[in-house]
């Protein structure tokens, strides 16, 4: 074990990214996993997409609509307190009911949102 990469932050010293013009994050991440606080404006989707990471959403502010599956064939509204645990390569949109505060940690790392091949969420 080294503490070498041993980090203490606090999410208001790191940069606000504008991903696009509904969406605002803040991004830790470590070698194995990325945890990010996400902001999103009242009606925001976020395209269905799927990627190989397992992703656990919290939603802190505001009410978020999730539809699973290619097929569409599963939906939930979760509110401020609520947590869903997304299983690797689901597919998966998401809709903004009100301005969104919310935090997703994803396990491997999003080496996409890293490098910027994000494009999904850029347009």
């Amino acid at each position: 074990m080294s503490l070498e990469n041993l980090q203490n932050i606090n999410w208001d010293e790191i940069e606000l990214e504008t991903v696009n013009a509904w969406m605002k994050r803040r991004i830790v991440t470590g070698e194995l996993m990325t945890v990010a606080r996400i902001y999103l404006n009242d009606g925001s989707v976020v395209p269905m997409h799927s990627h190989h990471n397992e992703q656990i959403t919290q939603v802190i502010k505001g009410r978020m609509h999730f539809v699973f599956g290619e097929d569409r064939a599963k939906e939930m509204t979760l509110g401020p307190g609520d947590i869903v645990v997304i299983p690797a390569h689901l597919p998966h949109e998401a809709t903004s009911i009100g301005d969104v505060e919310e935090m997703d940690m994803w396990a491997p790392r999003r080496d996409d949102w890293l490098d910027g091949t994000d494009a999904y969420l850029r347009g």
